[in-house]
């Protein structure tokens, strides 16, 4: 879900609306400049697509907000309009919280990441004590970069659990209790700058579309694994949050009928067979010393039998989930996150083994597999994402 005390943000709109269309021609106009760099309107026209009254228009809307600056010119004989973004300065700050750490991005609006770093957390932290990290880290990485905090135009915060978007309150589910009540006005309290809140599954998928080589991509699904198991999707080129902001649960999917009880309540969910936890125990059965992420991916790329047993078994299952997704959203690319990207082939041959014992075949046979292009920094880039694209809304 995405909550924002601050400029109407894309996920809230109407998606049939003239507004919402007229922010998604911009943002198409916007994407362009960042990949060709400075454009006639001409050049614009040819390269969205749109007409060239509708880039005149969104032009004009553009430079009245400060997002662009235009310039006349000449071009092949003609008087013409060159188009170029305009550096204001500001920067967005994209935060992941995860199990163990908390990941910091700052970016400016034209998609260039000026610092990051990340710092561990102990295990069943205090969310208190976490934000007060993250906010310190933050003012560190702004004074080490030489900016002033009035540049940063907001804060995109990613939280491992669901997120009612009526409200911006952790429910109950998260895989992380202690987030559970947290809400909007917390994170405002703790780090002093307008935030914007979602998932961190979520982010990850909106970081992928806007950042990696899956950038522009209009129907993704991006499944992260690690203690829990979420995805978050992508759907003719938006976020998709669904009602209350509730949605890629794909964690809960039962997968096992006389399975274990889930911490949801429900019996056989796909996280008591194929969380990284679950594996873990597993592997640790037996062995004086608990076996970490890190040894199971180190064993996994070294095919070791029983790593590449317990990984099978669960990347099997994870593509079943998948599957069931993926007959009904039909998406063009799945993209797998999380602590075990490392792993490569010894996870995607499983998971692509249940998609197509379980997915229409059409679908099965089309829908592209691989790895997250960006490694563990996909949600802080989603969550720097989410400040940008929201800078460029419009009050309609």
């Amino acid at each position: 879900m995405t909550v924002t005390s601050g400029p109407p943000v894309r996920g809230a709109r109407n998606p049939g609306s003239q507004g919402a269309l007229r922010h998604l021609n911009q943002e198409r106009l916007f994407e362009f400049l960042l990949a060709n760099g400075p454009s006639t309107q001409a050049e614009l026209a040819r390269g969205t697509g749109l007409s060239t009254a509708t880039v005149s228009n969104i032009v004009r809307d553009m430079a009245a907000k400060g997002v662009v600056d235009t310039t006349p010119v000449n071009s092949s004989g003609r008087r013409a309009l060159l188009v170029r973004l305009t550096d204001t300065g500001d920067i967005a700050a994209g935060v992941d919280f995860g199990r163990r750490h908390v990941r910091i991005v700052l970016a400016t609006l034209g998609y260039e990441a000026l610092a990051e770093e990340s710092v561990e957390l102990p295990l069943g932290y205090d969310v208190g004590d976490a934000l007060s990290t993250a906010s310190d880290l933050i003012d560190r990485m702004l004074e080490a970069n030489g900016f002033e905090r009035q540049s940063v135009l907001a804060v995109g915060v990613g939280v491992p659990g669901p997120i009612d978007r009526r409200t911006g309150t952790v429910l109950q589910g998260a895989i992380l209790p202690e987030w559970v009540g947290v809400n909007l006005r917390d994170l405002e309290d703790a780090f002093h700058f307008p935030v914007m809140v979602d998932n961190d599954a979520n982010l990850g998928a909106l970081g992928e579309v806007t950042w990696g080589v899956n950038r522009g991509v209009r129907n993704l699904m991006f499944v992260k694994i690690g203690s829990g198991i979420g995805a978050g999707l992508i759907l003719n080129g938006e976020l998709y949050y669904g009602y209350l902001g509730i949605t890629g649960e794909l964690g809960h999917t039962p997968v096992a009928e006389h399975g274990l009880i889930c911490r949801c309540g429900n019996r056989g969910c796909l996280e008591t067979v194929a969380s990284t936890t679950v594996m873990l125990e597993s592997l640790s059965r037996g062995s004086e010393v608990p076996v970490a992420i890190a040894d199971m991916v180190e064993r996994g790329l070294a095919r070791d039998p029983a790593t590449l047993r317990v990984i099978g078994d669960a990347g099997t299952a994870i593509g079943k989930a998948i599957a069931n997704i993926a007959n009904v959203i039909n998406p063009e690319i799945v993209l797998i996150g999380g602590p075990l990207a490392g792993l490569g082939d010894a996870l995607l041959d499983p998971v692509q083994h249940g998609i197509l014992q379980n997915a229409i075949p059409a679908i099965a046979e089309t829908t592209t597999l691989r790895m997250s292009s960006l490694g563990d920094r996909a949600e802080s880039l989603g969550a720097a994402a989410l400040v940008i694209k929201s800078s460029l809304a419009t009050h309609d």
